[in-house]
């Protein structure tokens, strides 16, 4: 390419690249004292000096991509793992619900032979976390089905653990276990603290249909059916609502 060439290449492409260098002064392009060839050689280094930093810029743009994408890569898949184990816990819950009631419903017989006479494991360790303690007391009924087992394990966890958000769980369960064992007592006074201490707890609907029914056997008729009513009306949409609304209807 001619001298005079590049040099017009350069002028209309300076324009384009004023945010990576600064134009030199008028006056040290324009020295009188330099042959053209000079020119165009200082011009020419000026552009391979643009580019080496046009590249290093690409350069650092991609490795912040990488790592961008890395990052990402990294919350979604804790994300993902966040809530396989929020969704097993939900059906865990949810099996547990299912086979003690089922156990209750059947009969007093069928309750003591689905529950072997075993020793209560020792109290929890001291190193164990919360959510660990817990898990393990579900997994004792889901699990290995001890039914009897699990009462001085759950009575243990809620004096471990007295600020626990799981302290209206284990009263609820502890109130279905307490069923299975045919002491009502016991079993009416888990259900009502979690009606009367845990407003916002999910397992309050439940509570106050099982207390209900408690309450009806006991003979406290007119108890039960105001109980039954608060239910129907505070969670008309749920499955313990519909099933209060046919037991009213029996009552």
């Amino acid at each position: 390419m001619k001298p005079n060439t590049i040099l017009a290449a350069f002028l209309l492409m300076s324009g384009s690249a004023q945010v990576w260098a600064a134009p030199a002064p008028v006056s040290e392009a324009a020295n009188s004292n330099q042959t053209l060839e000079e020119r165009v050689s200082q011009l020419e280094s000026m552009m391979r000096t643009r580019n080496l930093l046009q590249a290093e810029l690409q350069q650092q743009l991609n490795l912040l991509q990488e790592e961008v994408s890395q990052v990402r890569g990294v919350t979604e898949e804790q994300s993902y793992k966040l809530e396989k184990v929020l969704q097993r816990q939900r059906e865990l819950y949810q099996e547990i619900e299912n086979r003690v009631s089922q156990a209750y419903d059947q009969s007093q017989s069928t309750a003591a032979a689905v529950t072997p006479d075993v020793t209560p494991e020792q109290a929890f360790s001291s190193n164990l976390s919360e959510n660990e303690a817990y898990d393990r007391t579900v997994n004792m009924i889901m699990k290995d089905k001890r039914y009897d087992a699990a009462i001085p394990e759950f009575q243990s966890f809620l004096q471990q653990y007295p600020n626990s958000v799981y302290v209206p769980n284990a009263h609820y369960w502890l109130g279905q276990l307490f069923l299975i064992k045919s002491d009502d007592g016991k079993a009416k006074s888990h259900f009502a603290t979690v009606v009367d201490n845990f407003p916002e707890s999910n397992k309050r609907p439940e509570a106050m249909l099982k207390l209900g029914t408690i309450l009806h056997k006991k003979g406290q008729a007119a108890e039960a059916k105001t109980l039954l009513n608060k239910l129907i009306k505070e969670y008309p949409s749920t499955t313990p609502a519909k099933l209060a609304t046919e037991r009213l209807a029996k009552m």
